[in-house]
């Protein structure tokens, strides 16, 4: 008997039809003998309907009374699931987060799970009773309820998942596994079999949106088996783990992006140690997450520092620098809101050269200036002109062999 943690997203219980049709599919589990908990997502939309609601009474809501509302989402996602379990002869409950015993700290909004406790969960599963639970959400210490932020319902499957030991944590979703890029950008793209965590952990930071990236952290920290399936056609999906099937690990494995970069440069500043941390310090404790960073010396004593933000911090970056750049006496300060990073990922490229000379011969052989590169022990990053995102990478998926067909 098998223990599987399912967790399916807003799109795969967005209707009552399609309610119906992952009761039956959780039924046939059930039935064949498989031990299952259930995590849901609210339905389409309906997260996103809340937050217009309350933006509509307050253009700043209190976190605490956001979380209450937002959680409500969840709420009658699981309720219905128990009630289309029950209508087919199996035992059902749904739990809250909270109910599930899924305890998080207290920051309101994104909060991150501490521990699940199991005593709750384990007595239903001993009355072979399917738990369905309401992902997303936990509770605080002194019972306050919390949420996790997007995809949390996510970071919820694994967190339970590696609470009970299971033996798979199965993520269903509206597409059938993970893709070597984008279908949307390469129609060429291949599904995986499968991929490691490092791997997935990349290509989620990176901008690969098939997984949250907390839940990819969560599973390779506790050794969680990881599936990521479709929840309307049939098939093995891709399954996430520490090695390769085979051992035997492709140069990359994937190609991810980022359609929203920013870059900022401070010309002809100081070329000294505690320059970068007299840049970045106003900018990160506004909260703004930097990604890369070039510091180029010039002229004698004199340098260019470069870094790049999310587009949506744009704005609020560039007038932080204003009053650093005269203070250190900066020529001027450089912007540009049209960028995008692309990425090769692989963690074949820990034992074999030659990833970072093939990327770039293929971007420049396409005319592709590359304005920015950063590197990780299984990554490969720059930082281009966005009207080029489409045929970079549809150029390093080729030159890398990723397609189905080759």
């Amino acid at each position: 008997m098998a223990l599987y943690v399912q967790k399916f997203g807003g799109t795969s219980v967005g209707s009552l039809e399609r309610i119906e049709a992952v009761a039956d599919r959780i039924a046939r589990g059930a039935r064949g003998g498989d031990q299952i908990v259930v995590v849901l997502s609210a339905m389409a939309g309906e997260t996103n309907r809340l937050l217009q609601l309350a933006h509509q009474v307050s253009a700043d809501p209190d976190p605490r009374e956001l979380d209450m509302l937002m959680s409500t989402g969840e709420q009658i996602s699981i309720s219905l699931m128990a009630m289309a379990l029950q209508k087919r002869g199996l035992k059902a409950q749904a739990l809250l987060g909270d109910q599930a015993q899924v305890l998080t700290d207290a920051r309101h909004g994104k909060a991150r799970i501490k521990e699940v406790a199991t005593d709750k969960l384990n007595g239903l599963l001993a009355q072979q009773v399917i738990p369905i639970v309401a992902g997303f959400q936990g509770r605080t210490n002194e019972g306050e309820l919390t949420t996790l932020g997007r995809g949390g319902s996510d970071t919820t499957a694994v967190a339970i998942a590696a609470a009970l030991k299971a033996d798979e944590c199965q993520i269903y979703t509206d597409v059938d596994g993970v893709y070597t890029t984008d279908p949307r950008v390469e129609p060429k793209a291949r599904k995986m079999d499968a991929i490691t965590f490092e791997e997935m952990m990349e290509l989620s930071s990176l901008g690969a949106k098939v997984l949250q990236i907390r839940s990819v952290e969560y599973a390779g920290r506790y050794n969680v088996p990881l599936r990521v399936l479709s929840s309307f056609a049939p098939g093995e999906g891709t399954l996430i783990m520490y090695d390769q099937v085979n051992g035997n690990a492709p140069l990359v494995s994937g190609i991810a992006f980022n359609r929203d970069e920013a870059s900022l440069t401070l010309v002809g500043v100081p070329d000294e140690a505690s320059v970068a941390a007299q840049i970045l310090t106003p900018i990160s404790d506004a909260g703004i997450e930097v990604d890369m960073i070039v510091h180029t010396t010039t002229v004698a004593g004199k340098a260019d520092f470069t870094f790049t933000v999310h587009r949506n911090d744009f704005s609020q970056a560039k007038s932080l620098l204003a009053p650093v750049a005269q203070r250190l006496g900066a020529q001027h300060v450089k912007s540009d809101n049209s960028l995008c990073k692309v990425s090769v990922v692989g963690v074949g490229m820990k034992n074999h050269s030659g990833v970072a000379s093939r990327m770039f011969q293929t971007l420049g052989q396409e005319g592709i200036n590359v304005q920015l590169i950063s590197t990780s022990e299984i990554k490969i990053s720059v930082a281009i002109a966005e009207k080029y995102l489409e045929l970079a990478v549809r150029s390093l998926h080729s030159a890398f062999n990723l397609a189905a067909d080759e």
